[in-house]
C-alpha cells in the first residue's frame, strides 16, 4: 500500500481501544502497539514525519500494510499487546529476554513430592513457582528452603529407599531430619513441603504466624521436644527471610525501577521487603536515545511482569507510563492480591528511585566498558591483519583423527570476541579412505561449508570476516584454492603454534607472518579461539572414535544383527569387555546362538592354536 492509502485506511478507523500490527512487504509483523483511540494513534504514523523519532521513521518506511484488533478496554489492549509481542517478536519493539532466561521451580505430583528447577511451564498438573531471576539463584532458593525446613536434598527416592540405608551426612549435620527412615511419617514430609511452598510463594509471614501458634500450643500441652523443633525451624525461616537471596527478592513487597539511557540502555529493579533491600535484577536492552522515558517504561514493565506468577504489592516507577492504572488492574488479577503501580514524587520512595537509577547507570557503563575493550581488541586485530573493518564474525577450523580412521573437523564461530556456540558445526571427513591428509581434509571442510552457503543454507550464513585455519602457510594455501573455486574473497589466516601448542602468529597464504605475541589482547583472543576449536574437534573425535571402534568389530560378527549389537554395547560398554567375557556371560545378555557366534569370532585364533 502507498502512504496515501495507509493514511486513508488509518483515518477510517474508529475511536476505540485496540491493538495494531504493522507489517512489511513479506507480511512479517515489524511492530505491535496499543492505543486508547486507534484512529488517532495509527493515523499519526502516516502524517507529517517531522515529529517522529528515528526509530519511528525507520519503522514507517518499512510498513506495507497494517491490521488492527478492537478490544473493549485499555486493560484488554495492554494484555493483548504483550501477548502479540511475545508471539511475533517484532523488530521495532523493545524486546526483553524471553522466558527461557527465567527458570521456574517445579513441585512434582507424587506421594513424596520433590522440588526441581525447570526452564519453562508445562501443562502437567503440577505446581510451579516463579519465574526466578537466574539458574544459580533458583538453585539457591531450593537449597535454602529445604535447609530451613530440614527437607532432604539427596537423590534418594521415597518411599522406595526408606530404611534401605543409613542416613546421609546431612542428617548427622542437622540439615535434614532423616526422612529416609520410617520413624518420620509421610504426612510430616508433605506438611513440610506445603510449608516450603508457602515460602516460595512469598508467604513467609503467614507461615511464621502459623508455626508460632503451633509451637505455643505444643508447649502448653507439655510437648516440649516438638515445641523446640518448631522453635528452631522458626528461627531458620526468620534468618532465611533476611538473607540476600532470590526468595526474598522475587516475592518482595516493593519493586523499585530505575532506567538509564545512554550508549547502552539498562533497567534495574530493586526488590525491597520490610524496608530492607533484598535483591536486584538488571538487563541491558536496545533502544534509540530519542525515545521518551514513559514510552520505554510502558513497553518494558508489561513484558517484565505479565509472564510472572509471583508479584509484589507495590511497584514504584520513575515516570508515569500513562498505563499505571491498567497495569495495576492486570497484575492484581494475576497475583490474587492488590498490586499498586505508581510514581512517588518525594520522600524515601523517591530516594529509592534515585538509587535504582544509579544501579541501572552503573550496569550500563560497566557493559559499555566491556564492549569498548572488545572493540579495541578487534580494532587491533583488524589493523594487524589488514582487514578493512572490525571483524564481527570469525570462523576457525581444526582437524582431528586417529591415524587413518575417524577423521573429523570442527568449525567454531566467534561473534566479535565471544563464542557463538549456536553457530558451531561438526564434520565427518568423507573423501579420504585409508590415509590421513590434513590438507585434503581441510579443503573438504571448507568446500562443504562454502557450498552450503552458496545453496542459501541459513545455518552457514553469513560468511565470516576472516577464516582462521589451524595450521601453517600450507594449510592456508590449501584453503585458498577452495575459496577461489567459489569466488570467495574472505581473508584466510593460518594459526601458527609455538612449542607449547599456543598460537604465536598468524600467516597468510602468501607466507606473510603476522606476530601477535607482543599484543596481549590479540594474543589472548586468538589463543582462546584456537583452544576452543581444538577442544570442539577433540570432543567430536572422541565421540566418533568410541562409537566406530565398537561398531566396526561387532559389525563383522556373522549372524549378529543391530538389535543384538546394541544389547552387547549397552551391557558391556567396550570391545575389550566383550572379548574377555566367556560364552556363559554372553548368553546372559543375548541368545545362546548369538553368544556362541560372538565368542567364536573373538577366539577363532585361540581355537586354531589349540588344534
Amino acid at each position: 500500500m502507498t502512504k496515501d492509502e495507509l493514511r486513508e485506511k488509518a483515518n477510517d478507523l474508529p475511536l476505540l481501544p485496540g491493538v495494531y500490527l504493522m507489517m512489511d512487504k513479506t507480511g512479517k509483523v515489524i511492530y505491535v502497539g496499543k492505543a486508547k483511540k486507534l484512529k488517532n494513534r495509527v493515523s499519526q504514523y502516516f502524517q507529517d514525519s517531522a515529529s517522529h523519532n528515528e526509530k519511528t521513521k525507520a519503522m514507517v518506511s518499512n510498513v506495507d500494510h497494517f491490521d488492527t484488533i478492537f478490544v473493549s478496554t485499555e486493560f484488554e489492549a495492554l494484555i493483548l499487546e504483550n501477548s502479540l509481542i511475545k508471539r511475533h517478536m517484532p523488530y521495532y519493539n523493545i524486546l526483553l529476554k524471553d522466558d527461557k532466561g527465567y527458570p521456574f521451580v517445579r513441585l512434582s505430583k507424587e506421594e513424596y513430592p520433590r522440588f526441581s528447577m525447570v526452564s519453562r511451564l508445562a501443562d502437567d498438573g503440577t505446581r510451579y513457582f516463579g519465574p526466578f531471576g537466574g539458574r544459580a539463584e533458583t538453585r539457591a532458593a531450593i537449597d535454602a528452603v529445604c535447609a530451613a525446613l530440614h527437607l532432604p536434598s539427596c537423590h534418594k527416592q521415597f518411599p522406595r529407599d526408606i530404611d534401605k540405608d543409613r542416613p546421609c551426612l546431612n542428617f548427622h549435620m542437622g540439615r535434614c531430619d532423616g526422612f529416609c527412615q520410617s520413624r518420620i511419617s509421610g504426612e510430616e514430609y508433605r506438611s513440610r513441603i506445603d510449608q516450603a511452598a508457602l515460602l516460595l510463594e512469598g508467604k513467609g509471614k503467614q507461615l511464621l504466624r502459623a508455626m508460632t501458634e503451633e509451637m505455643e500450643t505444643e508447649a502448653e500441652t507439655l510437648h516440649f521436644e516438638r515445641a523446640a523443633q518448631l522453635r528452631d525451624r522458626i528461627a531458620a525461616i526468620s534468618t532465611l527471610s533476611k538473607r540476600q537471596t532470590v526468595i526474598a527478592g522475587i516475592c518482595a513487597d516493593t519493586d523499585v525501577w530505575g532506567l538509564y539511557r545512554g550508549g547502552k540502555c539498562c533497567y534495574a529493579v530493586l526488590h525491597v521487603e520490610d524496608g530492607q533491600l533484598t535483591g536486584r535484577e538488571t538487563e541491558l536492552f536496545s533502544s534509540h536515545n530519542d525515545e521518551e522515558e514513559d514510552e520505554l517504561l510502558s513497553a518494558i514493565t508489561a513484558q517484565y511482569y505479565l509472564p510472572r506468577a509471583l508479584l509484589p504489592h507495590e511497584i514504584l516507577l520513575p515516570a508515569d507510563s500513562g498505563e499505571c492504572e491498567e497495569l495495576s488492574e492486570a497484575l492484581t488479577k494475576r497475583a490474587g492480591h492488590k498490586v499498586w503501580v505508581h510514581v512517588p514524587q518525594r520522600g524515601e520512595k523517591a530516594e529509592l528511585l534515585a538509587m535504582a537509577k544509579r544501579n541501572a547507570a552503573e550496569e550500563a557503563e560497566r557493559a559499555a566498558t566491556v564492549v569498548e575493550k572488545s572493540n579495541h581488541t578487534l580494532e587491533l586485530l583488524a589493523k594487524m591483519t589488514g582487514l578493512p573493518d572490525i571483524p564481527g564474525r570469525l570462523e576457525s577450523f581444526d582437524i582431528s583423527n586417529t591415524g587413518a580412521s575417524d577423521i573429523v573437523a570442527s568449525m567454531v564461530v566467534y561473534a566479535g570476541t565471544k563464542p557463538l556456540k549456536s553457530a558451531y558445526r561438526r564434520f565427518k571427513i568423507k573423501s579420504l579412505e585409508g590415509h590421513p591428509d590434513d590438507y585434503a581434509s581441510m579443503q573438504e571442510v571448507l568446500r562443504r561449508r562454502l557450498q552450503r552457503a552458496a545453496d542459501g543454507d541459513e545455518k552457514f550464513l553469513p560468511l565470516p570476516d576472516a577464516f582462521l585455519i589451524d595450521g601453517g602457510v600450507t594449510h592456508a594455501q590449501a584453503v585458498l584454492q577452495v575459496a577461489r573455486e567459489f569466488s570467495c574473497t574472505v581473508p584466510i589466516f593460518g594459526m601458527v603454534k609455538d612449542d607449547r601448542h599456543r598460537t604465536r602468529a598468524l600467516v597468510t597464504p602468501e607466507g606473510e607472518e603476522i606476530g601477535i605475541a607482543g599484543t596481549q589482547a590479540v594474543f589472548s583472543l586468538i589463543g582462546q579461539i584456537q583452544e576452543e576449536t581444538h577442544r570442539f574437534a577433540i570432543t567430536f573425535h572422541h565421540e566418533s572414535h568410541g562409537k566406530s571402534s565398537l561398531h566396526s568389530l561387532l559389525d563383522d560378527v556373522p549372524g549378529v544383527g543391530p538389535k543384538r549389537r546394541e544389547e552387547l554395547r549397552k551391557h558391556f560398554g567396550s570391545v575389550k569387555a566383550i572379548r574377555e567375557a566367556d560364552e556363559a556371560t554372553l548368553s546372559a545378555v543375548v541368545p545362546k546362538n548369538t553368544a556362541h557366534a560372538v565368542w567364536t569370532y573373538f577366539h577363532a585364533d585361540t581355537k586354531k592354536n589349540e588344534k
